[in-house]
């Protein structure tokens, strides 16, 4: 079932919180808030190798399921589809810039978790991990509103 970000966001909100698992006050954490929300991407993680997002990564998906940001070097935009806790970022629209070779390594990887079909989302404290089906992470971190 494909859904727009708008339609969806209750549902992943919902599937992103907290699994249900006794925080030891009594309550369950509370869902980040996914529409609006800028986030800093802090890393992605392939097999045993983790990579640190230069502070320039970002990502937001606005109301109309475009997610657009910064994947290191280069700005991105890409329609997104929600299906509970599963996004899937559609073909990813690029500038085309060169950068040095720390920053363009980690857009690769980057670009290869969001282009590997549908990811899992999970929060944690607030901080929200993408993972793809072949078990790579994309960690990120709440940075306001835009």
């Amino acid at each position: 079932m494909t859904l727009t970000v708008a339609a969806a966001l209750v549902p992943l909100a919902v599937a992103c919180g907290n699994d249900g698992a006794d925080t030891g006050s009594g309550s369950v954490a509370p869902a980040p808030k996914l529409a609006g929300t800028a986030w800093r991407v802090d890393s992605v993680t392939e097999g045993d190798t983790t990579h640190r997002a230069p502070a320039a990564a970002r990502i937001r998906i606005d109301d109309e399921g475009r997610a657009t940001g910064n994947l290191g070097c280069n700005t991105f935009s890409a329609p997104t589809t929600i299906d509970g806790a599963r996004i899937d970022f559609g073909t990813l629209r690029t500038t085309r810039m060169a950068c040095d070779a720390p920053r363009m390594t980690f857009e690769r990887a980057l670009t290869r978790a969001l282009d590997s079909g549908a990811l899992t989302a999970r929060s944690d404290d607030g901080a929200l991990t993408l993972t793809t089906g072949e078990g790579g992470r994309v960690r990120l971190t709440p940075s306001g509103s835009e």
